[in-house]
């Protein structure tokens, strides 16, 4: 998964070196626990990766791949898999989990929707997932912006699929219905955590809010596959999990993502413990039969990791369960 950021700085921003997460500059070291077994992934060399890593440092590229330390990086970046943040690389929210810088971001560039087109079109994308920052600074927190970029990816690359991970759009009234009646083919919104974390883990965004996002896009278009992940190992409970699973597809959700959360720096959220994979396999035995049509559940799930043949296996289950529908 080449993960793209754009970089909208001016020439004298990019020479300043500015802290990258001035919020949690003053808290104490965490303790970071030893990985297990499980969890570990092989240095990754492959032909394909290699290629992949020279087009990134070749165009100056910032790939969240790489910051964040992602361990599916040498799967995804052999299969030249693509997801684009838009909107800049700087966030206005400082969740505990996330490595993206925070701070004041930069004025949007007017130009990037036909670039990530142009790219998409020049990459040969079957499917692409479309993330962002937050933008609470925006009137609409970005919609618009989603907007432009989907249509034209359509415009560039019709037959690719589109995929957007969005903010939550909190306070900004009409933007969700704006970025619905562009037609994404997935509108993926992450949970991230459970209730009981969001004050510490999430404090910029609200559990139920996220909740009725998910399910406001059902609403609106009810044939557009909806989508949401969290991270486990975070101090939440089981029964806290499959609570949340209940109100997700209280919101007819219909694809869940779980994964492990690794913390990024010694400044971020301590990693509570690391799930097992019998835990992960008990996770997804369990949201299938609440009824997701599409689970992905194990330490090394990240949400859009296999987006591209998951789509694939969303359509074919949502038309596997239409047909079981109509022969009843």
């Amino acid at each position: 998964m080449v993960t793209i950021l754009d970089r909208t700085a001016s020439p004298a921003q990019e020479g300043e070196k500015r802290v990258r997460h001035p919020e949690k500059a003053h808290r104490p070291d965490t303790e970071v626990l030893p990985k297990p077994d499980w969890i570990r992934v092989k240095a990754p060399m492959s032909k394909g990766y290699l290629e992949t890593r020279s087009i990134v440092k070749t165009n100056k590229l910032v790939t969240v791949c790489e910051e964040a330390g992602c361990p599916n990086i040498g799967e995804c970046w052999d299969k030249k898999h693509a997801t684009f943040m838009i909107m800049g690389e700087i966030c206005t929210r400082a969740c505990a989990f996330c490595n993206v810088a925070t701070g004041r971001p930069n004025a949007l560039d007017p130009d990037e929707p036909e670039s990530v087109g142009r790219a998409v079109k020049e990459m040969g994308l079957s499917h692409v997932v479309i993330t962002s920052v937050d933008r609470d600074d925006l009137d609409d927190g970005g919609a618009e912006h989603f907007e432009k970029v989907i249509r034209a990816i359509r415009a560039a690359s019709p037959l690719t699929t589109i995929e957007i991970l969005t903010p939550d759009f909190l306070k900004k009234p009409g933007a969700l219905e704006r970025v619905v009646a562009a037609k994404p083919d997935v509108f993926n919104h992450n949970m991230e955590t459970v209730p009981g974390n969001y004050l510490t883990v999430r404090p910029g965004a609200r559990y139920f809010h996220s909740v009725r996002l998910l399910q406001r896009v059902k609403e609106i278009d009810p044939s557009m596959f909806t989508k949401s992940g969290i991270m486990v190992g975070l101090g939440e409970e089981r029964n806290e999990v499959l609570q949340l699973m209940d109100d997700l597809r209280t919101a007819d959700v219909d694809f869940l993502t779980i994964g492990q959360y690794l913390q990024p720096t010694r400044k971020h959220h301590k990693v509570e413990r690391f799930v097992t994979p019998d835990e992960f396999k008990s996770y997804e035995t369990v949201a299938y039969t609440k009824g997701f049509l599409m689970v992905s559940s194990s330490p090394l799930t990240r949400s859009s990791h296999h987006a591209g043949d998951d789509f694939a296996r969303l359509k074919a289950a949502r038309d596997r369960k239409l047909l079981v529908a109509a022969a009843e």
